[in-house]
């Protein structure tokens, strides 16, 4: 019997390595001959870099380079085991947790450290990129990525615009002569589970603005700087992006890939999935075991559950999925392919306590799944445990 694990982290307290490895050890003391494959994944988010580097081998890489104030900060990126693929969160240097909240100011922050960590992974290589937009702190369209690989933003004058979204509104024309050439030869596909737009009502300084310390003022005068920005790539490359669906994620990070490298935007997910080879881990599996901290109805919405769980419908394999916390709405996963839910969770307890004992009670809730497992396909005439789609 083939058992593939492919779980998500659970948030504050288990990795998506340390998750898997978990569930397997549950299953291994009720099925000591079945063959479980531990693939940690994730959903472009947080841990995600650290799931496909288990998954797959590589390297972590440090740089220092420039955070969202501008000040020098150690970011990681990773190059997986096929030596071309690097993945970089831009939140390792350009994120919202970089900044204390006191410092927060979308008209300042600045997207360079993000640029620099490509230009780094360029260094060692790499020709294809994974890019997971969330957790910025910026505002400025992709600027500073621009300007820390070799464009020039200037005003009217001729002179380099300065770090943050703020001055947007005086550029005047992007000069392309000086972009890292290796960039024509790489791809992007880049991790984008939101689809709005770079301005507007549903645009990025309106919808994430006020999180990263823009008020009603700065959200307006942020909106004309991002307008300002499309009207100018428009006349650079020819690309409309003021409408396009996801340019407006991280600030506008989504629409410096989408206009000026050669860059696909797609749920997170998916781009892991691909990357980790899922369809070929999922050939002659019996049954497949997700999970995550919490389940509920948000987790239709490009969580790594679902994600999960559609691919292996589409193969005939059932999924199970195990979680902290199973909240209102987690009835719609069972018509994602997910057979059921389990909490991990013994009996009333505080939060602190159910994070503390996350792997203990994990390692639990797989053990009982496995039994439960092998009872049913014994009862259905098949001692092998094989699954009839």
């Amino acid at each position: 019997m083939k058992i593939l694990i492919a779980p998500d982290s659970f948030k504050e307290s288990l990795s998506a390595r340390d998750a898997a490895r978990a569930i397997a050890e549950g299953f291994r003391t009720v099925m000591p001959d079945a063959e479980l494959v531990e693939l940690p994944v994730g959903d472009g988010g947080e841990g995600t870099t650290e799931a496909m580097l288990s998954a797959s081998g590589g390297n972590w890489f440090t740089e220092t380079v420039t955070d969202p104030l501008g000040n020098p900060v150690q970011a990681r990126w990773a190059m997986l085991g096929d030596r071309r693929t690097a993945v970089i969160e831009c939140a390792a240097a350009s994120g919202l947790a970089l900044v204390p909240p006191e410092a927060r100011d979308a008209r300042l922050t600045t997207t360079r450290g993000t640029g620099e960590l490509i230009r780094a992974a360029l260094d060692q290589g790499a020709s294809r990129f994974v890019i997971a937009l969330g957790g910025s702190a910026t505002n400025d369209a992709g600027a500073g990525l621009l300007q820390a690989l070799g464009a020039r933003l200037l005003d009217a004058n001729g002179n380099d615009q300065p770090p943050g979204g703020g001055v947007l509104e005086h550029l005047d024309r992007i000069d392309l002569d000086a972009l890292d050439p290796r960039l024509a030869n790489v791809s992007f596909s880049v991790a984008c589970d939101v689809d709005n737009p770079l301005v507007g009502d549903n645009g990025a300084s309106a919808i994430f603005g006020p999180q990263k310390g823009a008020d009603a003022a700065a959200v307006q005068h942020l909106d004309r700087c991002l307008d300002r920005f499309a009207d100018v790539a428009l006349a650079t490359t020819g690309i409309a992006l003021r409408d396009e669906p996801g340019a407006g994620a991280a600030g506008g990070l989504g629409a410096a890939f989408l206009g000026f490298f050669n860059a696909e935007l797609r749920p997170g997910i998916d781009i892991v999935l691909d990357t980790l080879t899922f369809e070929r881990h999922l050939r002659n599996a019996d049954l497949v075991v997700t999970g995550e901290g919490c389940l509920d109805g948000q987790t239709v919405r490009g969580k790594t559950p679902v994600g999960v769980s559609r691919r292996a419908l589409r193969a005939g394999v059932p999924t199970i999925a195990l979680a902290g916390a199973v909240n209102d709405g987690a009835d719609v996963l069972f018509d994602h392919g997910i057979v059921a839910v389990h909490s991990i969770v013994r009996g009333v307890t505080t939060l602190a306590d159910a994070l503390e004992n996350a792997e203990d009670n994990l390692r639990f809730a797989a053990r009982n799944l496995a039994a439960t497992w092998c009872a049913t396909v014994s009862a259905a005439g098949d001692p092998n445990g094989r699954h009839e789609p």
